[in-house]
């Protein structure tokens, strides 16, 4: 078997804010009643957290759980755990209507760092990244340019995106054309 690489190893811009594909992440796609008590503890036992409320994200340390749709959350683990992580979920949720994918090597991740991060990001995509309407915990399944994506705030000053490992590159260039130096057009920051 051959060692497992992220779509960009390392690659890295900086502009008028920092951009970084982020590595190996694991990343479980759980399909199933979110107001499951069953599934509410496996999140839990798996994350950390709590089933997230509509459009958000909770996180506990190197762990997260983000709402994807009515039925389907994205939780992010440490790349190495995710076999066992799904193994203890199919055990927890035995007897339930419910699916647990491993989908790490199917997706790439990226972190823009930085106070303009916001003014970045709404070049490209559709969303609301005003203060008032996109905060720390908020989650987005939205388009960024011609791709599919998924964003959020860990901090008041980065954002990460997750986008799928066939277009990393594409991706990549997005972000870093969005964060070039002179281009800052300081909608937010």
């Amino acid at each position: 078997m051959s060692d497992a690489k992220s779509a960009l190893p390392g690659a890295r811009y900086e502009g008028f804010v920092k951009l970084r594909e982020m590595g190996l992440q694991g990343m479980i796609t759980l399909r199933g009643d979110l107001a499951s008590a069953k599934l509410a503890a496996a999140v839990q036992t798996a994350t950390g957290t709590a089933v997230p409320g509509q459009r958000q994200i909770v996180t506990e340390g190197d762990r997260a759980a983000a709402w994807m749709s009515p039925d389907e959350l994205l939780l992010l683990v440490p790349y190495a755990e995710v076999a066992d992580i799904i193994a203890a979920i199919e055990t927890a949720l035995a007897g339930e209507h419910f699916l647990a994918v491993n989908v790490s090597d199917a997706r790439a991740m990226f972190r823009l760092e930085g106070a303009l991060c916001r003014d970045a990001m709404a070049k490209l995509s559709p969303v609301d990244f005003s203060e008032a309407a996109f905060c720390p915990g908020d989650f987005r399944r939205s388009r960024m340019a011609q791709i599919a994506a998924a964003m959020w705030m860990p901090d008041g000053q980065s954002l990460q995106v997750i986008c799928f490992r066939s277009v990393a590159q594409y991706a990549f260039d997005l972000l870093s054309a969005a964060a070039a130096p002179g281009s800052e057009p300081r909608l937010y920051g």
